[in-house]
């Protein structure tokens, strides 16, 4: 039997194909997708003597010193914290231990965890680990860090001799190796090794290393021997951020053995075009793909080769400029389409979670070698559009922000989800703390306006973000030094900032120029309580697609508005479900249409006097309510308008 092609297939055709239809039977119910790679942007060694060859000219504060104040994000990182506590670890454990032929008792997971699933041990041994490891660094608590070493623990007991450790078994590879149709064994199993990699690396288990290099080992092990011909088609399924964690890997423990494991995992089909400027994204699986020139970017700072650094480089400059929603997410149906070709592809599926977890995450690497300010300005539309607002108030997880009109969100089930964007979901809940404050040597980065508190002991000193950005149009910066310090903050200037910006130090306007997409360097010698006061004045604005410019969705600042479109016909099991959602089944709705005497200004919506962003339609025939798409709940949407311009 042929392999099923990933690149040209989304994961629902994976269960329609006639091809498949057996292998989809037992698990038709359960959904399907692929998942993400866990978080290790910085690994120990970037600490100015380890392996890597090109540092970062700016770096993000660890995590553990950078504390959320209250506010939305601290709200839905404890959300989060909660719902990783509530798995049972017998629960994650089962199909370790049924695999490993181990005794268990315990209720099987539902959803991708099933047992008939077989990507099963994605999120139980992987995600979970990275999510609660993520946590411990962010929040230090020491119950979700013991919770999650214990795992580790009994993790281990199912680790094979040969260092193989997964929750299937390992004929799967035979099948991979066959080119015999199986679901993204290595995405699986790269998920698990990244796990176990960030425990090592923020909660300081030696035991999760070793794991981790065993499974390594199996891996190399298993790829070494297969030609490079015949692998390139083992590469066409799905295999995750095997070359990155492997990169890792390397840059923690300097066996360059691991460097080559990652450089197998390089998908030539894929880097060769990208290496030359070329976009051929089109037909192509994006969430398979994003985590490979993530890999692109660590193979590049490890290696300093310019190839690595072209491809990582221009793949993100080319789906942001060209692949990218108002809302700043990627992909349609999980794929992408022509280059700038967007306003016919507004679909229930569109802007995967994964997607987004994961362009920012590669956002990070090409912010680290720029200081570009511009890749903070794409950051935060992803962040406050399509981050927020796909958590629900217990911690259920979306799987697509849908873009079609009259579309509406939902979510996951406790234990019988747990999709790709749970996992990457658990993830970025456990870490919004990672690129608020970037810094150098001297100076200061205040990226993302969040309320925190940041300490950086070698200067002595500590700074204190007071804001309820994006409800507040702007933000306060408290300095706390125990002496006199001389630095440069700079304060990043928004895209979407365009007019009214003041700054004051101390009570004093600053003469400074604030240009959009810059930073405002306010050099100075500090002192313990000076504040800094930054006026964000924001103002309605409209991002119409790249292909139709009549085909428009208004925003305020960076925030994307949702048209309120109410919720007839709604019902619990729409929103919440172990799978995926089902709109296609659905009849669509028209685009919501809006005249205009000037179809470039946002004149045709204004703010609801006296209301919190909030805002309507003026000059309708029909009034409608609008409020930032991360608020809106429970309740059917467009983000699009066709805006006409008015006739006499």
């Amino acid at each position: 039997m042929a392999i099923m092609e990933f690149d040209q297939v989304s994961r629902r055709r994976f269960l329609s194909t006639a091809a498949g239809a057996a292998a989809a039977l037992a698990m038709a119910r359960k959904g399907v997708a692929f998942g993400q790679d866990a978080v290790l942007d910085i690994p120990r060694s970037n600490n100015h003597v380890g392996y890597e060859k090109v540092l970062w000219k700016v770096e993000p504060f660890p995590m553990t010193q950078v504390q959320l104040r209250e506010g939305l994000l601290k709200n839905a990182m404890d959300i989060n914290g909660k719902y990783l506590a509530s798995l049972p670890n017998d629960r994650l454990l089962h199909m370790f231990r049924v695999t490993a032929g181990l005794p268990s008792t315990a209720e099987p997971l539902g959803g991708w965890e099933a047992p008939d699933c077989e990507l099963r041990g994605h999120f139980a041994g992987g995600h979970y680990l990275s999510g609660c490891a993520l946590m411990y660094a962010s929040t230090k608590d020491e119950a979700l860090r013991a919770k999650a070493n214990d795992l580790v623990t009994e993790l281990i007991k199912c680790q094979k001799e040969n260092g193989y450790l997964g929750a299937y078994p390992e004929n799967f590879y035979d099948r991979l190796k066959a080119h015999e149709r199986v679901w993204a064994p290595f995405y699986t199993y790269h998920k698990i090794m990244a796990g176990m990699l960030d425990m090592y690396v923020h909660c300081g288990n030696e035991q999760a290393l070793a794991s981790c290099e065993r499974m390594a080992d199996w891996a190399d092990a298993w790829s070494a021997p297969i030609p490079e011909d015949d692998f390139q088609r083992v590469l066409r399924v799905e295999f995750g951020g095997m070359s990155e964690v492997s990169y890792n890997l390397y840059a923690v423990t300097g066996k360059e053995k691991y460097m080559t494991l990652g450089k197998r995992f390089s998908k030539k089909a894929f880097f060769d075009p990208l290496a030359a400027r070329e976009d051929h994204l089109a037909g192509l699986h994006a969430n398979t793909h994003i985590p490979q020139a993530i890999s692109a970017a660590r193979g590049y700072e490890l290696t300093a080769e310019d190839r690595d650094h072209t491809i990582a480089d221009y793949f993100f400059h080319e789906v942001v400029a060209q692949h990218t929603y108002a809302t700043g997410g990627t992909s349609d149906g999980e794929g992408w389409q022509a280059a700038g070709q967007l306003s016919q592809h507004l679909g229930p599926a569109a802007e995967e979670c994964c997607c987004s977890y994961n362009m920012m995450k590669l956002g990070r690497h090409v912010y680290g070698w720029t200081i570009d300010p511009r890749v903070m300005d794409y950051y935060e539309r992803l962040l406050f559009n399509v981050r927020l607002g796909t958590q629900d108030k217990d911690g259920m997880l979306m799987y697509y922000v849908p873009l079609r009109p009259g579309a509406w969100k939902t979510f996951g089930t406790p234990t019988d989800a747990f999709w790709c964007c749970t996992g990457t979901g658990v993830e970025e809940y456990a870490k919004t703390n990672d690129s608020i404050y970037f810094h150098d040597k001297r100076d200061l980065y205040v990226n993302l306006f969040i309320g925190s508190e940041v300490k950086w002991p070698e200067k002595k000193l500590s700074v204190i973000q007071d804001t309820n950005f994006p409800e507040e149009e702007g933000t306060t910066l408290t300095v706390q030094a125990e002496r006199p310090t001389s630095m440069t903050m700079h304060v990043r200037i928004p895209y979407w900032a365009t007019e009214g910006v003041v700054i004051k130090v101390n009570g004093k306007v600053e003469k400074v120029k604030a240009t959009p997409s810059s930073y405002v360097a306010l050099k100075r010698r500090w002192k313990q309580g000076d504040k800094v006061e930054v006026a964000l004045p924001m103002h309605l604005h409209t991002a119409p697609t790249p292909d139709d410019g009549s085909v428009q969705a208004p925003m305020y600042g960076p925030l994307v508005l949702a048209a309120k479109l109410g919720n007839d016909g709604l019902t619990h099991n729409m929103i919440y479900g172990p799978n995926a959602p089902r709109m296609r089944r659905e009849a669509p709705i028209a685009m919501p249409e809006a005249v205009a005497e000037d179809v470039h200004q946002a004149k045709w919506v204004e703010p609801v006097a006296g209301e919190k962003l909030k805002f309507r339609t003026v000059g309708q025939a029909k009034e409608t309510e609008l409020i930032p798409l991360y608020q809106l709940m429970d309740e059917r949407y467009s983000v699009y308008w066709k805006v006409n311009p008015k006739t006499v």
